[in-house]
């Protein structure tokens, strides 16, 4: 074949068909549980014959849930307490793993922290897996369950359940509020509302709720946000309240200092750090890229009447918006791209959507494997990939509108004479 015939094959990606996808997926599936399976056994001891000092990030859930049982809910806040509790729960040596959730989040994980530490993580992690994957159902209309395949073989899953992280339950939130926005605005905007565990994430859903009128929502999101603060003032006072303040104001210690590794970050911020560049630098760089997200989605979500559009918009630009979001947090982009795959199959891929597509799964198995050896920062690439198929599409539907009233707008003199 030529390379005129590789570039129109990748353009038209006609060769990528359902079946391919799913079989593809059911592949790199078994070699990730195949991976996830033997971590399993060399962390146990199994493998190696001596357990290692390692531990999942869940077990900071679980100790901010035991200390809040216990009647002392601000030493969540305490890393030295909090550690402590942590150790109950982890081999010696393993690393402190950090907790800067807002006391909404004890509300969820001191009802979990009264089953015991590993049926407490398989019921929360599986059943927030349930969840994400019915919203995925919902947005997709896939029949059966065959597609199940590609969209749990997604990297972001691995990373979720290697780490006992939470972004089943982010990505169900944020997609369901997605998936019911138009049809029950009221029920999607209490589901906006419960992401304010992790309220970062919310930073774009209020601009496009208000650029596209949906009012109703917006009231809904926010009752709920007030109530849930409310109720956890009231459960565990004003002191939780203020030592999750002081511990936030604090994180900035943690996350622009490198303790997190920033080939995990997926962020505008990230990028910069892992590029070498300072904190102040790299501030001001995320800021330019919220305030562009922001104004994409405030334009978007006023100028399109497009669901899918505007949903795919709103959750990829959210990644680039939000100066961390981790390898883990990907999910919401796996509900973008499903959300561009619902409207292809209605209206037709376009030129180089599908390969474009393809091409951001596979950076995702990839791409912290790149940033750790290489400082090469793919996440905010891969993430502007998405928003860009999405605003490409949108561009397509309102141009031929701008013209028609600017058709409209030069006729009617004309007529008057």
């Amino acid at each position: 074949m030529t390379f005129a015939g590789l570039i129109g094959s990748a353009r038209r990606a006609s060769w990528l068909t359902r079946e391919r996808i799913i079989a593809g997926g059911q592949i790199l599936l078994l070699i990730e549980l195949t991976i996830l399976i033997m971590l399993a056994l060399w962390q146990h001891g199994v493998i190696t014959g001596g357990v290692s000092n390692t531990s999942s990030d869940f077990v900071s859930f679980y100790a901010a849930g035991k200390l809040a049982l216990a009647g002392t809910p601000a030493l969540a806040y305490d890393q030295a307490a909090h550690f402590l509790m942590q150790q109950r729960f982890t081999v010696e040596g393993a690393p402190y793993q950090y907790f800067f959730y807002p006391p909404v989040m004890l509300l969820l994980f001191a009802p979990v922290a009264l089953l015991p530490y590993y049926v407490a993580f398989y019921l929360f992690e599986f059943a927030t897996l349930a969840a994400f994957l019915l919203v995925m159902r919902g947005i997709l209309r896939e029949p059966g369950w065959t597609w199940i395949a590609p969209v749990v073989a997604f990297p972001a899953v691995f990373w979720t359940l290697g780490l006992g992280q939470n972004a089943f339950l982010t990505a169900a939130l944020f997609g369901g509020f997605t998936l019911l926005i138009d049809r029950r605005p009221a029920l999607a905007g209490m589901l906006l509302g419960l992401l304010c565990y992790k309220p970062h994430f919310g930073l774009l859903a209020p601009i496009g709720l208000a650029s596209g009128g949906h009012w109703r929502a917006f009231a809904a999101a926010a009752a709920t946000v007030a109530a849930l603060a409310g109720l956890s003032l009231a459960l565990f006072g004003v002191e939780t309240w203020r030592a999750y303040l002081t511990a936030f104001a604090n994180s900035d210690s943690v996350y622009a200092a490198g303790r997190i590794d920033y080939a995990g970050i997926v962020t505008p911020f990230g990028a910069m750090r892992l590029l070498g560049f300072t904190p102040s630098v790299s501030y001001l760089t995320q800021g330019i890229a919220t305030g562009a997200m922001a104004l994409l989605v405030g334009w978007i979500w006023r100028r399109s009447a497009n669901h899918n559009l505007r949903a795919a918009t709103l959750l990829s630009a959210t990644l680039l918006a939000v100066p961390l979001a981790l390898l883990y947090d990907r999910l919401l982009l796996l509900v973008a791209i499903a959300w561009l795959v619902r409207e292809g199959r209605r209206d037709g891929f376009l030129a180089w959507e599908k390969f474009v597509l393809l091409a951001v799964f596979l950076a995702s198995i990839f791409d912290y494997a790149i940033g750790s050896a290489w400082r090469l920062p793919l996440g905010p690439a891969i993430s502007l990939a998405i928003l860009t198929l999405a605003a490409r599409r949108v561009t397509r539907e309102v141009r031929p509108r701008v013209t028609s009233l600017a058709v409209h707008s030069h006729a009617a003199p004309m007529a008057a004479r």
